[in-house]
């Protein structure tokens, strides 16, 4: 694909948007499934990358991506639950990633991955787990293209949404401008992602929800139902 790798987040401004988490795909039948969810209305795709050490789990590296940049134009979203986000943020730029998210947990030095990120011309991206308050991020939010509320403790997927996370959710969105992106990840199905709509989410990332569905375009069309409905209601 001739795509590169660029912040996206200027591009994709406007309506909410649905992110298919790759983890959750059959990496037997990957491309056609990146197929599918395309077909369906997906703007973006999300990568979900562990190491086993900042979660209990492990997922996909560079290489992984690097197909997957090579297989697709959209553009990719990539959330680092790792340790030491500051070793991974090269790898991940240099296999095509478009905007990296990484977690306030993880590093003493937030403000250093972001200009790293802006220098490569990405989308920059910081997250908290749900344990974390939303105070840790308040110094960086201005600096960033969107906030990543996770809805679950992270490290596996197919996980039930943690409906006390909705506060949290409203909280970030106050601290966010407009054309800033608030993103949730967890537990996400039509009527999770309906509630997070109407709390200020606008980027909605599911995994099981929908590549663990018989039918991929229908669960697209009822997340984007449900995300259109709670914003507008």
């Amino acid at each position: 694909m001739n795509r590169k790798p660029a912040n996206p987040w200027g591009e994709l401004a406007g309506a909410a948007l649905i992110a298919p988490s790759l983890l959750a795909c059959d990496f037997t039948r990957v491309g056609k499934q990146i197929d599918q969810v395309i077909a369906s209305g997906a703007e973006l795709l999300h990568l979900d990358v562990m190491d086993g050490h900042f979660v209990p789990n492990l997922s996909v590296g560079p290489a992984f991506l690097e197909k997957i940049r090579g297989y697709t134009d959209r553009p990719l979203d990539v959330h680092l639950m790792v340790t030491d986000p500051a070793y991974f943020l090269e790898q991940f730029a240099e296999a095509g990633a478009d905007s990296i998210t990484f977690h306030v947990e993880a590093t003493n030095e937030p403000e250093t991955l972001i200009a790293r990120l802006r220098k490569r011309g990405l989308g920059v991206g910081i997250t908290l787990r749900p344990g974390t308050p939303v105070e840790t991020i308040k110094p960086l939010a201005a600096e960033v293209d969107l906030v990543l509320v996770m809805t679950v403790e992270p490290g596996y997927g197919g996980q039930s949404f943690m409906p006390e996370m909705l506060a949290k959710v409203a909280e970030v969105r106050g601290l966010l401008k407009p054309h800033q992106r608030l993103e949730v990840d967890g537990g996400i199905h039509p009527q999770s992602a309906r509630r997070c709509a109407e709390n200020g989410a606008d980027v909605f990332v599911a995994g099981e929800n929908i590549f663990g569905s018989k039918d991929i375009v229908t669960a697209m069309q009822a997340l984007r139902e449900a995300t259109r409905a709670g914003v507008t209601e």
